[in-house]
């Protein structure tokens, strides 16, 4: 006597939908939750969800081959008054002294004195080639310092990142997931 099997009935999992976060997000924050996201699909949504052009000129600065740093490579010398008194050294101490002593849940309220990538990236054309060519290095180096000083320390360092081209190392992020997600960019002939 043949049994006949019972046909597994398959269930469909319903798309999880990309997490909100408040009006005018860290940069930070955006990436955590793109970063979050398990297929380049879902990424590329959540991508365009948040789509701002701060977002776009970081990844172009760092995944165009075209777009050159003037600043100098590696750890940026950092120390404000207030640390020397307490301690100094690079930004990536600092960062972490400072996000050792914060409470992060998944977001970060906005009014904890900090100014954001989103109101800074126009800014950021004096440290490529070809966008401010009359700066000298001293001044070129001392402005970004300086923007540095006022971003909260993850976008600080999303920003260090970047002018490294090393924003994926951090981030699972490549240049065609951005391309996916952007295609307005046109890459190439920057400098």
């Amino acid at each position: 006597m043949t049994t006949m099997k019972k046909p597994r009935k398959t269930t469909k999992r319903a798309s999880t939908p990309i997490e909100d976060l408040p009006p005018n997000p860290f940069v930070f924050e955006v990436l955590n939750v793109v970063c979050k996201q398990r297929t380049t699909a879902k990424k590329v949504e959540a991508l365009k969800k948040f789509e701002h052009a701060s977002l776009k000129a970081l990844f172009i600065w760092n995944f165009d081959d075209t777009v050159i740093s003037m600043l100098p490579p590696g750890e940026v010398p950092y120390s404000s008054l207030k640390d020397e008194q307490n301690t100094s050294g690079t930004l990536s101490t600092r960062i972490d002294q400072q996000s050792a002593s914060m409470r992060f849940n998944n977001t970060v309220n906005a009014n904890q004195g900090f100014t954001t990538l989103r109101r800074e990236y126009t800014k950021l054309y004096n440290f490529i080639r070809g966008g401010n060519d009359q700066l000298n290095g001293l001044r070129r180096e001392t402005m970004f310092i300086q923007i540095l000083e006022g971003l909260h320390p993850l976008d600080a360092e999303i920003l260090c990142l970047v002018k490294d081209k090393l924003l994926q190392t951090k981030y699972k992020l490549t240049r065609q997931t951005i391309s996916d997600a952007y295609p307005d960019i046109t890459w190439g002939g920057r400098s």
